[in-house]
């Protein structure tokens, strides 16, 4: 008796209370058991309002006032057909959910939105209990398992919690302070007694080191304290430190999870069944049609798995994509081809001084001769150029005397055209030799393929001011000043035999004779070419634009960027395409109303139209391309800007 409560009889009302939920929640189990009661996937209810990005205005009864294909002045409403099969205006009721178990969604720049309701019977939800749902998603050739929903039972959430106290008792349990295990008192009087200088030091700062406390004393303090120290205590708290693993799992036989879950929610008085809207971004592939989506899960009494829930029957996404609104006729180039071409290199051939000859060991000669060398090679055997000839100019930095250095230049000039042409003339023989072309004794002309002669001219450059204008600009060495005197230096004498006098003047002159004036002296080589086979001068021809369709692929394979990157330069209806998948509405829209109107067109414009908010144009737009290509009716249902149009107005009833 308490306070004058009769406390056996409220343990009994406890006794039977506890005993009546247990049954219940027993007898529920043994019904969710035997009729294999499953969560159910549901699609989101579609009379909900559109995404952000795609809203449109919300009129209940509305009347468009558009003009058809043929020109017809046409009303439409937002209305039903009645049993009488009259249009009459009228608001639709929003479901709950819809029973259907697929539904097309639209990829937008390269996403996809995948949204779906996940439902629960009201049987299956206990205080006890924890519900953990886990969607998985089946791709082409992969699945993947989706964030779980946990739905968590109010009891079962306070043995949680219960649990991680029980555990943080536990741990408070745990000496941190290893001086508590030490027997202070006993300490004191030992050190009182036996070592009275030491105990002195109890009130002193100073420090002394465990080496000369144990030369004074003949005992170390570790061994003092270690003496004097409980070491059953240290022994039980260093088996309660190793424990805390496996005390942790006793007491939270269901740890609550932070990460990795889409949604914990905690259902304290459940009066009817759980709904949770899922919504998933998958990025798209070009092979990615469709995804579907079923749930499992279990069901929980902390550390006991009571119920294995069966996998729901899959709800199917059909993935729409502007990607397959593309063109894909291929585009072609307007290509002239000329019979003659030409090829131009220089090289830099060092010569002595004063000196025309060519030496091949001189300097960097074995690079830059080597260099020139393969060119005239890979000319004179190429399949498609047959090689006419080459002229060759040779350059003159410009100290000395103008006419010295023209005279000199053409020399080294007619040098090159001669060493090159001995070797031209070497590697034509073997290329005949070695494509089988040989002497007729009884006709005395070769026979077989026959490559021409190659004609060498050769030309003075003079001395190669324009490159030293260049250099001189460019070298970050020369101060601007130096850079100034030099351009009017330029400007003031015309005569170069007086200009050349003149910058020797300069503070700077020797640093440019000595650096930049033994760039000049370069051997230019002129190549002139023509096609084999090629009688006529120029062929007018067309090739295909493979920029333009890498551009293309890049809208089929959905990376919408690098298509407009590749396709802006033309602004046609691939770049329109490109532009909508971006949702770049205006840009796209300022193309579309400069190209002919067909069924596509009209269509991409419906589309924007229909993202600005101008209904009446989106539907004349929709109507027209429907007109002129009946796909589009179907087309219409899988991309939400005109599927939202299509439901508000009954556009297809009569098509």
């Amino acid at each position: 008796m308490i306070n004058g409560i009769n406390t056996s009889g409220l343990a009994a009302v406890l006794a039977v209370a506890i005993s009546a939920t247990s049954c219940g929640t027993s007898q529920k189990l043994r019904d969710i058991q035997k009729t294999e009661m499953k969560a159910g996937l549901s699609l989101p209810d579609q009379n909900r309002a559109a995404p952000p990005e795609f809203t449109l205005p919300d009129t209940p009864r509305d009347t468009l006032r558009i003009v058809d294909f043929e020109g017809h002045r046409t009303l439409i409403m937002n209305a039903v057909r009645d049993v009488d099969g009259e249009m009459v205006a009228t608001d639709r009721l929003a479901a709950s959910y819809i029973t259907a178990r697929f539904l097309n969604v639209a990829e937008r720049n390269g996403k996809v939105d995948i949204e779906f309701q996940v439902h629960v019977p009201e049987r299956m939800m206990d205080s006890k209990w924890q519900l953990r749902l886990e969607p998985d998603m089946f791709l082409p050739g992969d699945s993947l398992r989706l964030d779980p929903v946990y739905i968590t039972g109010s009891r079962y959430r306070k043995a949680q919690l219960r649990g991680y106290e029980q555990y943080r008792r536990f741990l408070s349990s745990i000496v941190t302070d290893t001086t508590l295990f030490i027997n202070k008192h006993d300490l004191e009087v030992f050190l009182e007694r036996n070592i009275p200088k030491l105990y002195a030091l109890k009130n002193d700062s100073t420090f002394v080191s465990d080496e000369a406390f144990a030369s004074m004393y003949g005992v170390t303090e570790q061994e003092a304290v270690r003496h004097y120290t409980y070491g059953f205590l240290v022994r039980r708290n260093k088996r309660r430190i190793m424990m805390k693993g496996a005390m942790f799992r006793k007491y939270v036989k269901s740890p609550i999870v932070s990460e990795g879950i889409r949604l914990d929610t905690v259902i304290r008085d459940p009066d009817g069944g759980f709904a949770y809207n899922y919504i998933q971004t998958v990025n798209t592939t070009p092979e990615l049609k469709k995804v579907d989506i079923c749930i499992s899960g279990e069901i929980r009494e902390q550390d006991k798995q009571l119920y294995t829930i069966p996998r729901s029957e899959p709800l199917t996404f059909y993935i729409s994509s502007l990607s397959s609104l593309a063109d894909n006729t291929e585009k072609y180039l307007k290509k002239v081809i000329s019979r003659r071409v030409e090829a131009n290199t220089a090289c830099y051939i060092e010569f002595r001084q004063g000196k025309a000859a060519i030496d091949p060991e001189l300097g960097h000669n074995p690079e830059e001769i080597g260099r020139i060398k393969n060119n005239i090679r890979s000319l004179i055997a190429n399949e498609e150029f047959e090689l006419d000839s080459i002229t060759i100019a040779a350059f003159a930095s410009p100290e000395g005397a103008v006419r010295a250095n023209d005279y000199l230049s053409e020399k080294r000039a007619a040098s090159a055209g001669e060493y090159f042409g001995k070797f031209a003339a070497a590697v034509r023989d073997s290329v005949m030799k070695d494509a089988g072309a040989f002497i007729s004794l009884d006709e005395s002309r070769p026979t077989g393929p026959e490559i021409p002669r190659i004609f060498f001219n050769s030309r003075s450059g003079g001395e190669n001011w324009g490159m030293l204008d260049a250099l001189v600009e460019q070298d970050p060495l020369l101060a601007q000043s130096v850079k100034d005197y030099y351009r009017e230096t330029a400007e003031k004498h015309k005569d170069l035999d007086a200009r050349e006098k003149a910058l020797t003047a300069s503070s700077s002159y020797k640093y440019m004779r000595e650096h930049l004036y033994p760039r000049l002296r370069i051997v230019k080589f002129d190549f002139f070419l023509h096609r084999k086979g090629m009688l006529r001068d120029t062929i007018h021809t067309t090739e295909p634009d493979t920029a333009y369709m890498r551009g293309v692929q890049c809208i089929r394979d959905r990376e919408y960027k690098n298509a407009l990157k590749l396709l802006r330069p033309y602004s046609d209806y691939n770049t329109a395409v490109a532009l909508i998948a971006l949702d770049r509405n205006t840009s796209a829209m300022e193309i579309l109303s400069g190209l002919p109107k067909n069924a596509r067109t009209d269509y991409l414009k419906a589309i924007v139209y229909s993202r600005q908010g101008d209904e009446r144009s989106a539907v004349e737009h929709y109507i027209h391309a429907c007109s002129q290509d009946g796909s589009f009716i179907h087309r219409g249902r899988l991309d939400p800007e005109i599927s939202e149009l299509i439901k508000k107005y009954d556009l297809n009833s009569d098509m």
